[in-house]
């Protein structure tokens, strides 16, 4: 059994899950690692479950009664700013692109296992925690908080981005994805880098996650999705954040 994070103790997570048996054999595991955890088995309840509580991170099932997952990831970005993995039992690209697309952190596929499951969650919350910590001045000042290039600034503390003094929209996998590159600026990541930083794991060859990611982000940051200026793609190598761009 994984020992206890004392991190975790004040950490509120909320399954979305219609299968009863496996979200709470889900829960029990969870909780025994020290999690706080609640259970909806349907999803036209979610969103206002999700609205509600305002859960620290959501495990979102992709098929659920009365609501499938996508949708309930799109009509929550709005309001809740927090992780949300997706879990699907398909094999298909194109769920995982539409779940990342639709606002997803990450994704699982199924059958979940406990301890692949418990490792996500800790990377993501944990993610969060240090961005926190940061703003409560936590931080050792050897990184900085804050990075400007130009007319876009990315603000670590406050898990913000703004282009021209304006506000960008980014969810919080988008966000930890711009801040990995512009902290690294001048420096092309690997794919193999960039997947470990920011899930944990290795990187297996074929998720398609991090470009789906830089591609939402750049128009996002008034680059060129054709022609991009700000974020290049190093053919066989990875990805480049130029600091004049």
């Amino acid at each position: 059994m994984d020992g206890v994070e004392q991190t975790n103790e004040s950490w509120r997570v909320l399954i979305v899950e219609d299968d009863e048996r496996l979200a709470d054999l889900t829960r029990e595991y969870l909780e025994s690692n020290g999690l706080t955890v609640s259970v909806e088995n349907h999803g036209g309840h979610a969103v206002e479950r999700i609205r509600n509580e305002q859960p620290d991170l959501v495990v979102l099932d992709l098929m659920l009664p009365g609501e499938d997952g996508l949708s309930i990831c799109r009509r929550v970005r709005p309001f809740f700013s927090g992780p949300i993995i997706m879990l699907t039992a398909r094999t298909d690209d194109l769920d995982q692109v539409l779940g990342l697309e639709m606002g997803a952190d990450d994704y699982i596929g199924k059958p979940v296992q406990p301890r692949v499951l418990l490792a996500r969650i800790r990377a993501l919350l944990r993610r969060v925690g240090d961005a926190a910590n940061a703003d409560n001045g936590g931080d050792s000042g050897e990184e900085p908080v804050r990075l400007q290039f130009n007319d876009l600034v990315v603000d670590r503390s406050m898990r913000e981005a703004w282009l021209n003094d304006e506000s960008i929209d980014l969810t919080s996998a988008e966000f930890d994805l711009l801040w990995l590159l512009a902290s690294s600026a001048g420096r092309v990541l690997s794919r193999e880098e960039i997947f470990t930083a920011l899930r944990g794991i290795e990187y297996d060859g074929q998720d398609r996650s991090i470009d789906v990611r830089v591609s939402r982000i750049r128009p996002k940051i008034g680059d060129d999705p054709v022609h991009p200026r700000r974020i290049k793609t190093v053919r066989s190598k990875g990805y480049l954040f130029v600091k004049e761009a």
